[in-house]
């Protein structure tokens, strides 16, 4: 993966390993439930879904996650969407995202 969009993932990962997204939750579980977004921002982008619809295409396949975790698409979307096809054909980004969470401090 090219280092912008790494450094641009760390710096997404670090962003959301302190606010709302954490307190209600441990580092696992809010780390989990944010490579679930990020898979759920990816297949849109498999579906060729508008970037700019992609929260209310994600809302309608009723995720499971807490409803607050919603709040990371938009910040999310444009990292996946900046991606090259290729990448979003052959890499899991929500395990990258996962890994870089959970070495988050």
């Amino acid at each position: 993966m090219p280092m912008r969009p790494l450094m641009t993932l760390a710096t997404l990962a670090t962003l959301f390993s302190t606010p709302v997204l954490a307190q209600e939750f441990s580092k696992a579980e809010s780390c989990d439930y944010q490579s679930q977004v990020v898979a759920a921002v990816q297949q849109a982008r498999k579906d060729r879904v508008r970037e700019r619809d992609v929260p209310q295409a994600i809302a309608d396949t009723n995720p499971t996650w807490p409803a607050n975790f919603s709040n990371a698409i938009p910040l999310i979307a444009p990292w996946v969407y900046e991606q090259k096809m290729s990448i979003i054909r052959n890499e899991d980004l929500a395990a990258v995202w996962k890994d870089l969470c959970l070495k988050q401090p």
